[in-house]
């Protein structure tokens, strides 16, 4: 499947945000988490100056610090797992990175979600991908939208030339022009203009071999009453 972007006129349209998120994200390693943190303030009460001590006061004040950054951590940790959950049963596009380190893009079915080291990773067809790395998520009428342009335009691909038709083709012919009036004005949008065009032609097309069909048979039919008496 084509990964999830903007139709317009029935071409995918690639924008902005998607092609600037498709650049692999690198995780800022200048921040502190918070076993850094208490490293540190374990490294100071060690290492602190026995004839000028730290006070009490100040060490209550970092600890509570420390419990501040352990809650903040502990509610991204939640947020991130709840955010991951509600990707279960959707289709996502991610950004992968092979071993070459040249990214590309997939896109398929959330089946189930691994929280690991306070990181939530999505499972797509067996393979674990980091959230971090999921850029786009699919509405279910929007596949449903693409698949129906697709089919369409795939049938009418197979007709020959509008010159080339005749009734054997009278039955597809219908059949396409009666899909396509069937299909919501969102549907509509993902079809090309020019496969709209072609449809109104092959129909006006059609209609007139019916039409001469339906007079020869109408003289055919005179002709043999003529006859008849």
């Amino acid at each position: 499947m084509s990964v999830i972007a903007q139709i317009k006129d029935g071409k995918v349209v690639e924008s902005t945000s998607a092609s600037s998120m498709a650049k692999s994200t690198v995780k800022d390693k200048s921040t502190l988490d918070k076993d850094a943190f208490l490293g540190l303030l374990v490294a100071q009460m060690k290492y602190q100056d026995p004839l000028q001590p730290t006070s009490n006061t100040e060490f209550v004040a970092q600890y509570a610090q420390f419990s501040s950054l352990e809650q903040m951590q502990n509610m991204s940790s939640t947020l991130e797992l709840s955010r991951a959950s509600t990707l279960v049963g959707q289709v996502v596009s991610v950004n992968t990175t092979n071993s070459n380190g040249q990214t590309t893009q997939i896109q398929g079915k959330v089946d189930y979600i691994v929280y690991e080291n306070s990181k939530a990773y999505v499972s797509i067809g067996g393979a674990l991908y980091s959230l971090n790395d999921v850029y786009g998520v699919a509405d279910q009428g929007y596949l449903d939208a693409y698949d129906l342009a697709v089919e369409f335009a795939i049938a009418m691909n197979k007709l020959p030339s509008k010159e080339n038709l005749s009734l054997d083709h009278r039955e597809t012919v219908e059949k396409l022009d009666e899909t396509y009036k069937k299909m919501s004005d969102y549907e509509k949008s993902f079809v090309a203009s020019d496969y709209v065009t072609k449809l109104k032609e092959y129909t006006e097309r059609m209609e007139e071999l019916v039409k001469d069909w339906e007079e020869n048979n109408a003289e055919k039919d005179v002709d043999k009453d003529g006859d008849d008496e």
